[in-house]
């Protein structure tokens, strides 16, 4: 039975932000995770069932985190134009600024063991836009909360590699706020 957080299972979730930066999802063995957090094999099923468990629970913080920020940078503000921008803003940028998003953003909606982890977040996301996307506008709201969350991730993926996109920013917000 895995043990309940502590500064081992902070270490190696940690390090696991880092590895999967550094090598992605894929090359992420838990040899790899416990040499990144100074640790010995043993710490890690001590404080893990098994890889899958661990991945989950590395993607679920990692999401955790960009909800929170987020969250921070729309309360207070009414569903509508300002509030999707600040939103999707937020979004973008504590992507880039956060530790595992090459690994946890983009590699995730493909690796089997975090298929089902990648529509949960994203149809949680959806739900949360579905306010903005219904006060701008748009009739039935949910199906376009679901494209938005789809080029959101894609401009994440892109700016991942190229730097902050405006261009890709500003066409997103020019095809939703009518």
């Amino acid at each position: 039975m895995a043990r309940p957080a502590g500064p081992g299972r902070e270490a190696l979730l940690r390090a696991g932000l880092e590895v999967a930066d550094a090598r992605g999802l894929s090359r992420m063995s838990v040899n790899a995770v416990v040499a990144a957090a100074g640790m010995a094999k043993g710490n890690f099923y001590t404080h893990f069932k098994d890889r899958r468990t661990y991945l989950v629970e590395l993607h679920r913080r990692y999401h955790g985190g960009l909800e929170e920020r987020v969250q921070a940078a729309v309360d207070g503000l009414v569903p509508g134009r300002d509030r999707f921008v600040a939103g999707i803003t937020a979004y973008l940028d504590a992507s880039l600024a956060m530790t595992g998003t090459r690994g946890l953003l983009t590699q995730a909606r493909t690796d089997p063991d975090l298929s089902d982890e990648t529509r949960v977040h994203s149809t949680r996301a959806a739900e949360r836009l579905r306010p903005e996307i219904a006060e701008l506008g748009w009739d039935p709201p949910d199906p376009v909360a679901h494209m938005v969350v789809a080029m959101v991730v894609d401009i994440g993926h892109q700016e991942l590699f190229d730097g902050r996109r405006e261009d890709l920013r500003e066409a997103l917000f020019g095809l939703v706020v009518r």
